[in-house]
Formats: C-alpha cells, structure tokens, sequence
C-alpha cells in the first residue's frame, strides 16, 4: 500500500490549544540556536519541564546540583563562545547557584539563567519558596529582571541573551513565574540581535597612542580576557614582537598569549597587589588590554607605575579603563581592531633605534626564559619517581600521549604551573582555567567544554578541594555518556592557602622558620577516595600512587568509550618554604 493511501486521522482527534508562554519561550530558544538548556528540574517550573520534552533539538543536560549544573554551562559557553541557557529552582536553586554565577560575571561568561517561581498571583502571600530572586542575583550578574506579563516573555528573553553577548559579555537572569507562562502567548518568534560592536579609534587617536608608546626602554604589556574574546591573540603576537615587550596575562581563564612564545611572561596572579604591582613598577610604558587593573583579592589602593610612565589602555568595556588608576590614553574600541592598527602606528613613528632595541630585549627575553624552562625541565625530569609523585611526572607522560588538538579546562591550580610547563597552551580555544575566587569549575567546565567539542578529547583538571565542590557533575556525565576525560591532583591538603599563608605572614613580617600551618588545611584523615566516589557516580576512574602506573592509567583513560577519572596521589608540601611544618589535627 503506498503512503498516499493511508487514512490521515480526522483533525478532531486531538484538541486544539492555545500555545502558551512555555512552548513560545522553547520556541525563541529553538530560533536562537541553542542547542543544549542546562537544568535541575523543580515544581514552579512543570509547565515548562513538560513542553521540553516536545522539543527533542533542545537536549536538556541534568545536573543534580545547581552551582555545578551553571559550571557546566559556563564551560559550555567558553568553548562556545555563545550565550549558554540555565533553568534552575526558584530561589532555592538560584541561591545554591549563587557562587558559579559569580565565577561567570568574573570572567565574564556569556550565560542566560533562567529561574523559575510560582507566580505573581502568589508574592503578597509569602508563598512558601518565595524571594526576591532580582534581588539575589543582581550582585553577580550583568542584567536582571522578571517577567511579569504574557505579551513580554520573549522580549525579556531576547533582551537577555542581547546583553549576556554584547561585550563586556557577563551572565544575566530572567525569573519566569509559572502564572506567567501558563497564559497564551502570540509574541513573534524572531531570532535576537546581537549588535556588532567591533570598532577602532580614529586614526589620530592611535597615532598619539603610537607616539606615546614608540622608544620605550623597558615596555611591559598586560592582557586580560577581552583579547580572546575579540580573537586578537594574532594581532597581540604581532604588536608584542614589533615592540619588544613581555605579556603578562591578568585574571585569564583563556589563551590570550601564547604560552610557548619567548616573550609570554606567564600569570600575574591574583591574591596580592604587590605581585601584581611588582611586574610593571620599572615599565617606563604599559600597554592594557582586554582587563582592569589590578583584579587582586587583596589589590593596592595606590598606583604602581612610574610617574613618568606612559599607559595606553585598549578595552570595549569602558569602565575597565582607568578603572581604578590614572592611564595616559584609554581607547574604548574592540582589541583586535586597535591592535593591528596600533601595530601599524607603531612601526611608522619607530626608529632604527626603537627597532634594534626592540629585536634586543626580545632575545634578551627569549634567552633567560628558555634558560629558566629548562633548569625546571630538567628538575622535573629528576623527580619523576619521587613518591608521592610530582605532577610534572603526570604532565610528562600527558604530553606523549594526547591528541594535538586536544582542549584542556585546567583547575590544578597549585599544580598548574608544572602541567602547563609540560603542555604550553599556544593555540586559541584549546585551554581553559580557573581565574581563581571559586572552586569547582574544573570538572564541569570540563563536561561544558566536551558537549562544546564532541569531536575532541577533552581533558579537565582539578584539586581535591575543588573536586568536593562539584563532584556531581560526574553524573551528569556519565548520564549523557558525555566522553570527558577528568584528572583529579590529591594533595590531601588546602596547599592553595598554604601557600597564600606563607605570603600573608611574609606581607606583615610574622614569617619565621618555625612557623606552622593550622591543622585544618589538612585533609587527610580521612582521605576522599575519589576512585570510589566516581564508581558510585557511574564513572570508571583510576588511581595512580607511582611513576609506573602513570603511564597505564592515562592510556586506559584515554582509551575508555565515556568519561573517565584519574585519581593521581600528589606531594604537597608547599616547596616555596619547606622549613613550615604542619599542626595535626588534636
């Protein structure tokens, strides 16, 4: 029988609806692309957890916690770099959110959350689960607001994902009571625009810009975020090389600069401004970009530069600029615009002179930084079997053995510097970290970025401490058979605020050879068996205590058909002061 004879149904057997807010909400999320709606579901949202399942090209990612299910969306959207879209609970589920969400406003993650509520029918009641949900989050997001009437669902909507994209990019809410959505709704379905923002000085204004920076002696560049979001690291490379100068990077949880150039300068950190201030105290002219300075927990109140210092600073974000100290010149246009403008500036006003002194401090640079990698290459090398095992062991055996394009969403902190030794992020879009503040990000930023890039091995890191804070996103991935690949350095210590201690004692003169950690940075007693928490999870994981199972263990990670875990037993004396001891717990 051919399928023009078979008998259609008559058009009454099933009953005509009005389409409501719910299905019309999917409906501009579907018109805008968004592939995946990250969420833990609750009961102010049933309308809308009900119409998901009629839209089988949004996947809805489960996460049993919420400040790990908005990690996962975070790494989502760096990968992406595109809004990603969050449904969480009410107030109870957006409070427990709050921390990732903050994280996100930091690095400025572009992020839709969307929070559901029982209604507006229901706020004069003090409805049980009832808040001011605008009010929780409007600390830790670029935008906040609630829709309160039919006609404006997608408005807000759209509105939303406008902001979260346009830089500087950020997280924004959106409060959905159920009353709201569950009315008709007849808004058109039309995909958001998203201005284009890209736009470079006037060509005098670069020129002064050029003329201030040309013959400095001892030139300094510091970089933030904003360079990878504008896609500006080719240019940066090419201005840096034409003005001889170092780059720091500032609070970067992407590749703004390429760790393998001899003139990447490394991280400047972010706990104190003295370290932050000590990179630039001798530049006799600083070039900003893409960041504020200085993002420091504990940052300095007074201006580190030289008085005779020239600064020019490059940001789309203009409140970024002289944020927070005097510049001479700030250019509120898009990085990778001004710097190859910039770069073309520059070579004009150079002379001979600028450009042999530039070509000399580049080797100069080039020559003490490879001098310096391999004395740290070769003490590596001597510890390789040291027990417990170094991470620059793990780092060795990782880099003979991953895919050339593989991502790496690095949490190791304290163990970072040795693993990026070893694997020198250099290309855009395959390294990601922590900036610092909240802990947790690895593993599911590590999940985010692998729904981002199912095509490659994605490998995430973390530290024990970080690991306890969203260890459910190991579910999550193993639910979806989300292939992701995750290495957990077990220091059995908080050797982050070991180290922070030290550097704190030291800032007010109380170090002293004596000195002893408190007993509570210890974790050890017991020690969290990660091999058996990912097992409980529906994650096959490994643990790793010598050099010889390094090798075997990575191999059986790699080749596992799902996500997987390693477990690697680190030292973690904090090797900067070995003379301080630590107080057992009583």
């Amino acid at each position: 029988m051919s399928t023009s004879s078979i008998p259609r149904q008559p058009a009454t057997a099933e009953p005509v609806t009005e389409t409501t807010g719910h299905r019309r909400l999917l409906e501009q999320l579907r018109a805008d692309g968004v592939r995946y709606l990250f969420g833990n579901p609750g009961s102010s949202e049933e309308g809308l957890l009900d119409e998901i399942a009629r839209f089988p090209d949004i996947d809805y990612v489960l996460g049993l916690q919420e400040a790990t299910l908005v990690s996962s969306a975070d790494g989502y959207a760096q990968a992406t770099h595109s809004p990603s879209v969050a449904l969480l609970h009410s107030g109870v589920g957006l409070g427990n959110a709050i921390g990732s969400i903050y994280h996100a406003m930091q690095r400025h993650t572009p992020m839709v959350i969307l929070a559901g509520e029982a209604g507006v029918a229901y706020e004069p009641l003090d409805a049980h689960m009832s808040a001011d949900l605008v009010g929780m989050a409007r600390p830790v997001t670029k935008y906040a607001t609630r829709a309160v009437h039919p006609t404006s669902v997608l408005r807000l909507l759209r509105r939303c994902r406008k902001i979260a994209a346009t830089p500087p990019q950020g997280p924004v809410l959106l409060v959905l009571p159920q009353d709201v959505l569950d009315q008709p709704n007849d808004e058109p379905v039309v995909p958001t625009v998203v201005p284009d923002t890209r736009v470079v000085p006037q060509r005098e204004q670069v020129r002064e810009a050029a003329q201030l920076l040309a013959g400095a002696q001892s030139p300094v560049i510091v970089v933030g975020d904003g360079v990878a979001t504008s896609e500006a690291l080719p240019e940066l490379v090419d201005f840096a090389e034409t003005w001889g100068a170092p780059v720091y990077s500032s609070m970067s949880s992407e590749l703004n600069f390429p760790w393998n150039h001899p003139l990447n300068a490394g991280l400047m950190g972010h706990m104190f401004g003295e370290t932050s201030g000590a990179a630039v105290a001798e530049a006799d002219a600083v070039l900003v970009c893409g960041t504020y300075l200085f993002p420091d927990v504990f940052p300095l109140v007074t201006s580190p530069f030289r008085p005779d210092a020239q600064i020019v600073h490059i940001d789309l974000d203009a409140s970024a600029i002289a944020k927070n100290h005097p510049v001479t010149m700030g250019l509120a246009s898009d990085p990778r615009l001004t710097l190859r403008e910039l770069t073309t500036r520059v070579r004009e006003v150079a002379t001979d002179a600028d450009r042999a002194a530039a070509q000399r401090r580049t080797e100069q640079i080039r020559q003490r930084r490879e001098n310096e990698r391999q004395t740290k290459l070769t003490q590596d090398r001597q510890a390789r079997q040291e027990v417990p095992l170094r991470m620059s062991a793990v780092a060795e055996q990782l880099a003979e053995l991953l895919p050339d394009d593989t991502v790496i969403f690095d949490e190791a902190l304290t163990h970072s510097p040795e693993l990026t030794r070893w694997l020198p992020p250099h290309t855009p879009g395959d390294f990601f970290q922590t900036p610092g503040g909240t802990l947790g990000i690895g593993i599911p930023g590590a999940v985010g970025a692998k729904l981002a890039h199912p095509e490659r091995t994605v490998v995430g890191f973390t530290g024990d401490g970080g690991a306890m804070f969203t260890f459910q996103a190991l579910w999550t991935a193993a639910h979806h058979r989300i292939d992701v690949k995750l290495v957990v350095c077990h220091n059995a210590s908080y050797r982050l605020l070991k180290e922070n201690l030290v550097d704190y004692r030291m800032d007010r003169g109380e170090h002293n050879p004596t000195a002893q950690f408190p007993w509570f940075f210890d974790l050890s007693a017991p020690r969290v068996d990660f091999v058996d928490i990912a097992a409980g999870l529906g994650v096959s994981a490994r643990r790793v205590t010598t050099f010889e199972e390094i090798r075997p263990a990575l191999g059986a990670m790699l080749d596992h058909d799902g996500p997987f875990l390693v477990e690697v037993h680190l030292e973690r004396e904090v090797n900067q002061t070995p003379e301080v001891q630590e107080v057992k717990q009583p």
